[in-house]
């Protein structure tokens, strides 16, 4: 892989060791696409992955590092909040879109970031910059839309999940254990209520007579 300089070649200030969120976080297509072209003007090879990246772990992070292995400059498309709860539900993601967005460019192996809207047109980030290598996980794509992705990239790599962890799972195992202490909590009260509530009710009942 070439050694990097793109503070200089490019203009754009985001690879030096101090490295700037606001100026890795690429908001506009425009810019975005004269970005990748610069990139490829030096012979950089583009590599880009997409997705959700909610409660990052360590599978996200050992994912980056075998994307960015396939060329130099690694795009990362996150989702934005409206676009996660459509496909994933109301109740998620945990994690908004302004934190997963600075959180993945922590990550050593990922040079900007991209937020994808809900409304974009389909495959979008795809066709705007082209890449050289599309990273994907296994069920992103089916055979056919395999096939005409390579319409916009010369490469498509499927990886597989680098950690048994998930963010599906910590969640579960969260709400898990968040049942387990407030069952523990309410438990008692809950049992005094209805001795309360039954008490009065005997009360009544007697009275009535």
């Amino acid at each position: 892989m070439k050694e990097l300089n793109l503070n200089t070649h490019i203009g754009i200030g985001i690879f030096g060791a101090s490295a700037n969120f606001s100026e890795r976080w690429i908001k506009e297509d425009n810019k975005l696409k004269k970005f990748v072209e610069n990139c490829k003007g030096l012979g950089l090879k583009i590599v880009l992955t997409q997705g959700t990246y909610d409660m990052v772990h360590i599978g996200h992070a050992r994912y980056f590092e075998a994307a960015k292995k396939h060329g130099d400059i690694l795009i990362v498309g996150v989702d934005s909040d409206e676009k996660v709860r459509a496909r994933k539900g109301p109740e998620r993601p945990v994690v908004p879109e302004g934190e997963r967005l600075e959180m993945v460019t922590h990550l050593r192996s990922v040079d900007v970031v991209y937020l994808k809207a809900l409304k974009a047109p389909k495959w979008n980030l795809t066709k705007l910059i082209c890449p050289d290598v599309l990273i994907a996980t296994r069920n992103t794509y089916n055979n056919q839309e395999l096939k005409e992705l390579k319409k916009y990239c010369k490469e498509v790599v499927v990886l597989d999940p680098q950690a048994t962890t998930s963010t599906s799972a910590k969640i579960r195992l969260l709400q898990i254990g968040h049942a387990k202490q407030l069952e523990k909590a309410l438990t008692p009260k809950l049992i005094e209520t209805i001795k309360h509530v039954l008490s009065e009710s005997k009360d009544v009942h007697i009275k009535k007579k």
